[in-house]
């Protein structure tokens, strides 16, 4: 069976993403940015997770696509806890790399599908 690389990276991502939830709100008591990183890091994997079974080639780029923009947001999401404080920088060193993995993967597939 062939690998499906981004579908495994967004869902150890995801995994990732909800133990960091975890943390942040039981331990530093930060509910509101980092609920918004929760709901966008988790979503990467689950619309890539869609797109695997897309009626059509354009459904599939726009699961990808929704995707992708989902990504980007939890990027920025990561980028503002650490410029306030909540993730320290091994956390954001650890994560961020990550991010922009699994962005620049998706740019690459939304851009191959659209060609």
């Amino acid at each position: 069976m062939k690998q499906n690389i981004i579908k495994d990276k967004s869902f150890n991502f995801a995994v990732d993403i909800v133990n960091l939830y975890k943390e942040l709100a039981y331990n530093k008591k930060e509910y509101v940015m980092s609920r918004q990183l929760l709901k966008s890091g988790t979503s990467i994997g689950a619309n890539v997770r869609e797109a695997e079974f897309a009626q059509s080639k354009p459904d599939f780029i726009s699961k990808m696509s929704i995707s992708l923009k989902e990504a980007n947001e939890t990027d920025y999401w990561l980028d503002l806890l650490h410029e306030t404080g909540f993730l320290d920088k091994n956390q954001f060193e650890i994560f961020k790399p990550k991010s922009t993995e699994i962005v620049k993967l998706l740019v690459s597939i939304v851009k191959t599908s659209k060609q």
